[in-house]
């Protein structure tokens, strides 16, 4: 649950504005009419230097700007200028995702650069960044599969956990689909979020585990768990990293082998989609595709509150007329028209 709040200055009555046209109608006005009423008086003197301006003619001229800048207060005021508080209350129906990855030694051939765990590791950290709202949580798989991290909306500890995912996560090697699938549907099969989802990405073909991709996804259809998946991997041959018999590391090109028609049947049993990464920008393409597919929904409920604040322009207004009554009746009585 959110807030914004929004503060800004509104004129609930603009059309009053129109009056500020008198102001400099009648300052010309007073200019002209206070020529006349005390036109300069000319004596033959010695003395040629000016008069000085006395304390009382400062007076008598501040009084004229004063009744000006009275009249522009009140018509500012009967504009009623209002300060507008709004208030959007924004609540969030999050979705529980699981990303399920494959940790297998293939997931270091050099198709994908770093290689392709390393491409999926940054690309799922993206895409975990970009879904604020969600609890994501982390299955790793191999030959055997286990919960990295359950779903958390804590997802700088889900991040740090990815960070570290490696082909030694597990003893045994191979590609365990269905075990890896089923590990993710048992994180979310107790969820209440009204969308559950499990993206499944691996580079190769089911031959581990005693759990059968298809069972697996027949069971994710009971529970209403959707499920992506990602066939990782060029086309053709790609550069594996292996052992030569002395144990020195070197590179061989080995042919790329994933089953897409098993992943392709788990899509479209749960209402899922497939997808194939064939290198970093489509990777990185599929999962801004299913963050499209898979928006969190949002509610905005908006509060609007005004408060007047027109009663300091009239007060000060108010305050500069009684002062300019005061002065006619005291100090410059007799001296004013």
């Amino acid at each position: 649950m959110n807030y914004i709040t929004l503060s800004t200055i509104i004129l609930s009555n603009p059309w009053w504005l129109a009056l500020l046209v008198l102001i400099p109608i009648l300052a010309f006005w007073i200019y002209k009419n206070y020529h006349r009423q005390f036109s300069e008086m000319k004596f033959s003197s010695a003395n040629t230097q000016k008069t000085k301006l006395t304390f009382k003619g400062f007076l008598r001229n501040s009084l004229v700007a004063g009744k000006l800048l009275a009249l522009l207060l009140l018509i500012l005021a009967m504009a009623r200028p209002q300060d507008m508080l709004q208030e959007e209350k924004i609540s969030t129906e999050g979705i529980d995702i699981v990303l399920a990855m494959d940790v297998s030694g293939s997931m270091e051939a050099m198709d994908f650069e770093p290689n392709r765990l390393g491409a999926a590791k940054k690309t799922a950290s993206d895409f975990v960044d970009a879904r604020k709202n969600d609890r994501i949580g982390m299955v790793a798989f191999a030959g055997e599969s286990f919960t990295k991290c359950p779903v958390t909306t804590d997802h700088g500890i889900l991040k740090f956990l990815m960070k570290g995912l490696s082909r030694d996560e597990l003893l045994e090697d191979g590609t365990a689909i269905g075990m890896g699938l089923a590990t993710s549907i048992n994180r979310l099969k107790d969820s209440q979020s009204a969308s559950k989802v499990v993206i499944l990405l691996t580079d190769g073909v089911n031959n581990k585990g005693f759990i059968d991709p298809l069972t697996a996804a027949e069971t994710a259809k009971e529970f209403d768990i959707k499920v992506y998946t990602i066939g990782i991997g060029t086309k053709g041959q790609a550069p594996y990293p292996t052992r030569d018999i002395f144990g020195r590391t070197v590179t061989r090109m080995m042919e790329v082998q994933i089953d897409e028609g098993i992943l392709q049947q788990i899509a479209e049993m749960t209402g899922g989609k497939y997808f194939r990464a064939t290198n970093n920008t489509s990777l990185q393409s599929i999962y801004e595709e299913i963050d499209q597919l898979e928006k969190t929904e949002v509610e905005i409920s908006s509060i609007r509150r005004y408060t007047e604040r027109f009663h300091p322009l009239a007060f000060i207004a108010l305050c500069i007329l009684s002062l300019d009554l005061l002065l006619r009746l005291t100090i410059l009585r007799g001296l004013t028209g």
